[in-house]
């Protein structure tokens, strides 16, 4: 069983989808969300929850999280969803940089393999990675329901070639 870390920046939107998305789809692996600058223990936003609800989808006991030493720990692998979120790790938690890669990035390039997770990881170099534009999945804050409509619509295609490969074991 692999703990998966799922990590944007108010842990209130995107992370919150990610965790929600990858938690129905019954993959057996324990699945956490936080926030590179988040206030802990607030409740997801109200967009979030009305695009997760046009989904099916609701966690009515989130609440947020602030990135801590502890969760990079617990993580065999971090998945964020800009280039300020790898760049945060990698000056914050360096020692969780090889295991932190964006949502699209792992989404493309970690296959379903015969390997254990851990080294199917470590062939991805993600601590060498340059991120690149077409990696960032955009925040949706500030934005309308349309706005994070979308967004859901962008994480869950994500979040299912990710599920695909994990269960492809």
């Amino acid at each position: 069983m692999a703990n998966i870390l799922f990590v944007c920046t108010g842990n209130a939107a995107r992370s919150v989808m990610a965790v929600t998305m990858m938690r129905s789809s019954k993959l057996s692996s324990e699945i956490r969300g936080a926030g590179t600058l988040s206030i802990p223990g607030l409740p997801m936003s109200q967009r979030t929850r009305e695009a997760l609800s046009k989904m099916d989808l609701s966690d009515p006991a989130h609440r947020s999280n602030q990135l801590e030493n502890e969760d990079c720990d617990w993580a065999d692998l971090i998945v964020v969803f800009e280039s300020e979120h790898v760049q945060y790790i990698r000056r914050n938690h360096p020692e969780a940089s090889s295991i932190t890669g964006t949502l699209p990035r792992i989404a493309r390039h970690l296959k379903a393999s015969e390997k254990n997770l851990s080294s199917r990881v470590a062939e991805l170099n993600l601590d060498e990675v340059t991120i690149e534009p077409w990696e960032e999945v955009e925040d949706p804050a500030g934005g309308n329901q349309d706005i994070f409509d979308s967004c859901a619509g962008e994480i869950s295609d994500y979040i299912s070639t990710l599920t695909e490969n994990l269960n492809g074991l």
